[in-house]
């Protein structure tokens, strides 16, 4: 019906047209200006009437299109029907993405924080992302291993032990950021960000057909996609090096500017500033950052509730964690919120296609009855993890 009545105005518009010329070609033309005006304006009435018949169907397209694009079966496909997190979020965007809803949620106000190791990505293969890149760069890489220093082997001996293991040596995480900090002294941000891709393309110890840069949970991308597709702000808030987590993220599947990733944080000076302050020294066009070498904090537990608070501004609606080091930013988004909240905490329970461990998966289960937080199981909810192509040996 529609391509019909824009036919017709074409027919109608064309029409005008040639009669107009016609009386002007044969002597026939009106005897006024006004006459010859009021045709002129008809024809332009009829043109502004099919254009914007036009834009009005090309709007709803658009719309429908929109609406098509966040439909929770296509969006969430990788999740089983029963999952809890895909009922509790399809039914809780529902809500608050309707503007008559008592629990409708401004566009300003729809913020949710991810945290990444275990959340995102794979936490452990078999440790951390960031622990086993120290590892490399202390104890493997041939141009820095002479150069380390007895510190930084020590903490990446420690993270081999642990690997070994499964115990963490006492305060490895905060001398893990030092060690971090101090090891790649002196590169620019975008040197630091090639290194981490050099080494996202070592292989997976413990999985065919994927290297490290590769673990991204497939469903979780899903559910960033879902949200951002609802107008939702999304974070990351990890405990990994703010930098690492730039260089792991840049060119991977998972689309958030840098300005919305958080983590642990190290020092940035200018490559000749010394040991002068920041407010006695001037940056001037010859200047370039350069990573400090200084580790400030690490970018766990409480730490996570004061770094929203400082760096978003806003408190979250949402949150999506896997661990006690998540518990506080988990609260914090669900504990005296105007508007509605929810938190999702991952389980670890599947020993088949991921690196998982049952004694934490129950712990964390047991942390989302106590606490109210909607489970995740990686077994009984997602269709895949890393995709068909991997297997885990």
């Amino acid at each position: 019906m529609k391509n019909e009545n824009n036919q017709t105005n074409k027919w109608k518009i064309t029409a005008i047209v040639a009669i107009v010329a016609a009386m002007l070609l044969t002597g026939c033309a009106p005897k006024t200006q006004g006459t010859a005006n009021a045709a002129a304006q008809e024809a332009s009435s009829a043109a502004a009437s099919a254009q914007a018949e036009q834009s009005a169907a090309q709007e709803t397209a658009e719309a429908s299109q929109s609406a098509e694009a966040v439909d929770a079966e296509d969006a969430l496909s990788l999740w089983t029907d029963t999952a809890p997190l895909k009922q509790e979020l399809t039914a809780y965007m529902a809500a608050v993405t309707d503007e008559s809803s008592p629990d409708f949620i401004p566009v300003e106000n729809r913020i949710a924080v991810f945290d990444m190791d275990g959340t995102l990505f794979c936490e452990t293969d078999p440790n951390y992302f960031d622990h086993m890149l120290l590892v490399h760069r202390v104890l493997e890489d041939e141009d820095y291993k002479d150069k380390a220093s007895d510190f930084e082997r020590e903490t990446a001996e420690k993270v081999v032990a642990m690997n070994e293991t499964g115990v963490e040596a006492e305060g490895l995480s905060v001398d893990h950021g030092k060690a971090i900090a101090s090891s790649f002294a002196g590169m620019t941000q975008e040197e630091f960000y090639a290194y981490i891709q050099d080494f996202m393309q070592e292989p997976m110890p413990s999985y065919e057909g994927m290297n490290r840069g590769d673990g991204w949970y497939l469903p979780m991308l899903q559910v960033v996609d879902y949200l951002q597709a609802n107008d939702f702000t999304v974070y990351i808030v990890s405990g990994t090096d703010r930098f690492i987590v730039r260089g792991l993220v840049e060119h991977s599947p998972l689309k958030l500017p840098m300005r919305q990733l958080i983590g642990s944080d190290e020092t940035l000076v200018a490559p000749d500033q010394g040991e002068t302050d920041g407010l006695d020294y001037v940056y001037d066009d010859n200047d370039k950052l350069v990573l400090g070498g200084e580790f400030i904090v690490k970018n766990l537990k409480m730490n996570k509730v004061t770094v929203i608070a400082q760096e978003i501004g806003v408190q979250p609606v949402l949150s999506f964690g896997n661990s006690s080091g998540d518990a506080s930013m988990a609260e914090y988004a669900t504990s005296n919120n105007p508007y509605k909240s929810l938190a999702f905490m991952l389980c670890c329970d599947d020993t088949e296609r991921e690196n998982g461990n049952l004694e934490k998966a129950e712990k964390m289960a047991a942390s989302c009855e106590e606490f109210g937080w909607v489970p995740v199981s990686m077994k009984n909810d997602w269709t895949t993890i890393y995709g068909d192509g991997v297997t885990k040996k």
